[in-house]
């Protein structure tokens, strides 16, 4: 049994009372219309733990599962996008020794290293780096070249024919050639459908720019608001939201005045994981309306 006390703290997450908006399929058959969702990453305070595309296909996965996705954007200064993390001077430190070793011939791969560009087998990693720099690397800047000398429509088309969709190049690239700045997070989150900005290089530039976005969203009828932060700054933006009938995910580390504020809170270890399902948040949503009707 709950006091009454206690109770007053659970608010709905959607109003029983509201009509559901019915779409027509191709096949003319009605259906409930899917749900609007907009993701917001405060990345600043919430940056991934490992590689970015994958944290950041795990969070989009999560979001599609309260409805359709129509913005996910992250917001940070450029101290975050020139930061390397430790996993990632790690992972460079590592290869590094390895490289080293492969050179003086004290380690033998099992197998030889293939280029997945050309296909062209080498017999060690470093080999395998200068093979693509000298020949993939370059011929990528001929054309990159070639494309800034022309003009109008020609360029686009050489762009379209040439530069983009090289996803050989991209993936070979990703794992070759070392960023001379920071290690790709903003190319990767955009690689995953993040839309990335960076803010000004000021105390809480990140957070303004944030809930300014969080506002217009609001404004443009979206449903489901996924928030990824544990910043307590963020907390009137979601008494907002509530207010406005929408729903609202925190994603964090904690479940501290951020989630007391949500209508769900799941641990960011989890989203970065996979392992946060869609049976976990309709148990929560299920449990919240619970304890509304009991306060009714």
């Amino acid at each position: 049994p709950f006091d009454s006390i206690s109770l007053r703290r659970w608010r709905p997450v959607k109003s029983s009372c509201r009509e559901i908006e019915m779409v027509r399929t191709k096949d003319g058959v009605y259906t409930p219309k899917a749900k609007r969702v907009a993701v917001f990453w405060d990345l600043d305070n919430k940056p991934p733990r490992g590689p970015p595309y994958d944290a950041a296909v795990s969070l989009k996965s999560l979001a599609q599962k309260l409805g359709h996705v129509v913005d996910i954007s992250a917001y940070a200064n450029r101290h975050a996008f020139v930061h390397l993390p430790q996993w990632v001077v790690d992972d460079r430190r590592e290869r590094r020794h390895l490289d080293a070793l492969e050179r003086k011939g004290l380690s033998t791969p099992s197998e030889s290293y293939t280029c997945s560009v050309c296909g062209r087998k080498c017999r060690t990693h470093p080999d395998l780096k200068k093979h693509f720099k000298q020949l993939h690397e370059r011929e990528r800047q001929k054309k990159l070249n070639r494309m800034r000398s022309l003009k109008g429509k020609k360029r686009q088309r050489f762009k379209e024919r040439f530069i983009d969709g090289n996803e050989k190049y991209n993936a070979a690239a990703r794992v070759l050639l070392t960023p001379k700045i920071g290690y790709g997070l903003a190319q990767e989150l955009k690689r995953a459908g993040v839309f990335v900005k960076t803010v000004e290089d000021k105390p809480q530039a990140a957070d303004w720019a944030l809930k300014r976005q969080i506002l217009h969203s609001m404004s443009s009828g979206v449903d489901w608001i996924v928030l990824v932060s544990d910043d307590s700054d963020f907390c009137e933006m979601l008494r907002k939201a509530r207010d406005a009938d929408m729903g609202t995910v925190v994603v964090g580390d904690r479940d501290g005045s951020l989630g007391r504020y949500a209508d769900v809170w799941v641990p960011w270890i989890g989203v970065e994981n996979g392992e946060v399902r869609e049976s976990d948040l309709e148990l929560h949503r299920k449990r919240k309306q619970e304890f509304h009707d009991d306060e009714d």
